[in-house]
Formats: structure tokens, C-alpha cells, sequence
């Protein structure tokens, strides 16, 4: 393999790793960051194109040497650094020595590939990469077909998104769209929109899921626009028997996806 070592924090490619934790950086560069080795694997797994790749050989935990080869066989470039460098550049408290640049993806409405009776997450104004990249899992966990992302406040490439998530970024079908996009595209498909609203008539439990069904949710702070809550019909919401008025969102979506697996898996039985 051929591995380019570097050590001084001046280094060029050094510096370009700290701006990329920044969206305006990334946008520009057309470039985001994946760190960990189950992250990486997931990404390529997923077709996702590696830059490059630079590690530690001092944080390794083993099997680390396959994934190095697999990259430069991709065409990735290879960066060794010393400990104190590559902490620097990691953005975990526990680095597993492994932190690739890739190419930025983009999906559209029609590049979502639809079941007989799909089920879909949709979500509107996500402000925090946490609950984005936890939504992500859900929708993987589920085996939902996609995930739709409407007008997003974060930056779906941003670092804690892909941490997040675990590497589902890469496993879930996801598509960018508008609201607007966003609500034709499903009528047209004929399929039903589930809004979550804490002041809805129906419990989630109270809604058949076996039907082509897209779980919609707002932002942490705002919640759905009045081009979701007043029109779609179909609006549920989860009991709240404490002081607390809601869920954090992306807890609320597990919630109401599980029903949803529920339904399903016991309509097939």
C-alpha cells in the first residue's frame, strides 16, 4: 500500500479536515467527514466515494489493515498520523484511529425505490444532528423504505449526523425535498400522511399502518408547518400522562414507527 505520512498540524490536508466540520466548508468542497471503522465499512458498503482515508495505527483494534486496503483499491489515498495529530483531527472522545473524507451524495423524490405498501418518515426543519441521526437508526432499524427530509436547519453531512446514526446515513434511502415537493409527491403516490401533533384528536395506536403510510415530524422547537397540520387530516398524537408536554422527536418517531412495525408484522402472520 502506498501511505503518505504526515506529522505537522500545518500540514495542508490537516487544516482542510478542521474546516470540514464546518457546513459552509462543506457545501463549498462538496465533502464530509466519516470516523469509525463500523462507519466507513457502512459508507462503502453503502457506494459511497472515499477522497481518503488517514488513521493511527496506535488507536487500531484490529482488522483495521483490510479496510486500508479496500479504500486504496477504491481509489482513496492513504494518510498515516501520529497519535497527537490525528486527535486533533478526530471529533470523538475515544478515536478508533480510522477518519475518512468522502464525497457528498444527493437523492431526489424519484431516486426512492417504493414497496407495495411503503412506509416512509418525513421530516420538516430538524435542528439537531442528534435526533436526525437517531431517526436515521429507527428507519434502518424498521426496514422502513425511506426517510424524507424536508428544508433540514442541520446539515445532513454534519459530523454528529453520521455519528449518530451509526452509519445508517448510508444504509437508509434518504431524499432532500420541500414541503410542498414533499406533500404532492405523496398524494400523487397515494400515500397517507401521519402527522404527529400533540394536540391531535387520535391516539397513534388509533391508526391503521398497514396502508402506504408516511410518519411526518417537525422540528424540536416548532413542530410541523400549517402546510402539514392543516393539510393532512390524519393526525395522531402520543398520550403525555406526566408534567411533560412532549417526547423529544426523535423518541416520538420510534414510538410511532414501532406501532407501525407492530401493525404489520401481525397483518402478515
Amino acid at each position: 500500500m502506498k501511505v503518505r505520512v504526515i506529522t505537522s498540524p500545518q500540514n495542508p490536508r490537516i487544516k482542510d479536515i478542521v474546516r470540514l466540520r464546518e457546513r459552509r466548508c462543506r457545501e463549498k468542497k462538496g465533502l464530509f467527514l466519516v470516523e469509525g471503522f463500523k462507519e466507513i465499512s457502512m459508507a462503502m458498503e453503502g457506494g459511497v466515494e472515499l477522497d481518503s482515508l488517514f488513521f493511527c495505527k496506535g488507536f487500531f483494534r484490529g482488522g483495521e489493515e483490510g479496510l486500508l486496503a479496500s479504500v486504496e483499491a477504491r481509489g482513496g489515498k492513504l494518510f498515516s498520523l501520529p497519535p497527537r495529530l490525528f486527535e486533533k483531527v478526530s471529533y470523538r472522545e475515544n478515536p478508533d484511529g480510522l477518519l475518512a473524507v468522502a464525497r457528498q451524495f444527493h437523492r431526489g423524490l424519484e431516486d426512492l425505490v417504493l414497496g407495495a405498501s411503503p412506509l416512509l418518515v418525513v421530516t420538516e426543519s430538524l435542528e439537531k444532528p442528534g435526533n436526525l441521526g437517531a431517526i436515521l437508526r429507527c428507519v434502518d432499524a424498521i426496514g422502513a423504505d425511506g426517510l424524507i427530509v424536508c428544508d433540514p436547519v442541520v446539515d445532513l453531512f454534519n459530523p454528529n449526523v453520521v455519528r449518530a446514526s451509526r452509519g445508517t446515513l448510508f444504509t437508509v434511502k434518504v431524499a432532500a425535498s420541500s414541503p410542498r415537493e414533499t406533500i404532492k409527491w405523496l398524494k400523487d403516490k397515494g400515500i397517507e400522511a401521519v402527522i404527529t401533533t400533540p394536540h391531535a384528536p387520535l391516539e397513534y395506536t388509533e391508526v391503521d399502518y398497514r396502508r402506504p403510510t408516511a410518519v411526518v415530524v417537525g422540528s424540536e422547537s416548532k413542530g410541523l408547518t400549517p402546510l402539514w397540520t392543516e393539510g393532512f387530516s390524519l393526525k395522531v398524537k402520543i398520550p403525555m400522562l406526566g408534567r411533560a408536554d412532549s417526547l423529544n422527536v426523535a423518541v416520538a418517531a420510534a414510538v410511532v414507527l414501532y406501532e407501525a412495525l407492530r401493525q404489520r408484522r401481525e397483518g402478515s402472520d
